[in-house]
């Protein structure tokens, strides 16, 4: 398949924002998800050819950018500096519970595999096959990944409120 640098960038434009947040859920870093996406732009650009069909091409693109997070969050440097700032809370009214309930810190607090799978599906609102092969795996395994991030992430906004 044979695409020109312009027909490159109106197949990624409508892509880059769904990229960076899903970089961005998967990194935990604005800075480090602008670099996946970069870098797996130039990727994309350099693998065109094994695009098949120019319709799949954001889950395809989605993938690369999906692997890039891994392949950062792999790489030991990572796991040196990448510090996770999660907070603990005590809830001391129930009143407070209502102000601690954090849907972005209990997402953060979920595995970057989980992450991916809830923010592909529900905030990207990707159809099933599409969220199969960002994550490189099957249709039904997709669907079990996203059935048990989304009861980990449940488990993760309960909040027991003291009688």
């Amino acid at each position: 398949m044979e695409i020109s640098g312009e027909g490159f960038e109106e197949l990624l434009r409508p892509h880059v924002e769904a990229a960076l947040r899903l970089a961005l859920a998967m990194l935990r870093s604005h800075a480090d998800a602008e670099d996946a996406v970069q870098e797996s732009v130039t990727q994309a650009w350099r693998k065109i050819r094994q695009l098949r069909d120019p319709r799949s091409f954001r889950a395809w693109f989605l993938a690369i950018v999906a692997n890039r997070c891994r392949a950062s969050r792999r790489s030991s440097w990572w796991s040196v500096l990448r510090v996770d700032h999660g907070q603990l809370y005590v809830v001391s009214q129930p009143d407070d519970v209502i102000g601690r309930l954090d849907l972005r810190g209990a997402l953060r607090r979920l595995g970057h595999e989980d992450r991916s799978a809830l923010v592909l599906f529900y905030a990207l609102d990707l159809p099933l096959h599409e969220v199969a092969a960002a994550l490189g795996v099957s249709e039904s395994a997709a669907k079990a990944r996203i059935y048990r991030a989304a009861g980990r992430l449940r488990t993760a906004m309960s909040v027991e409120v003291p009688r």
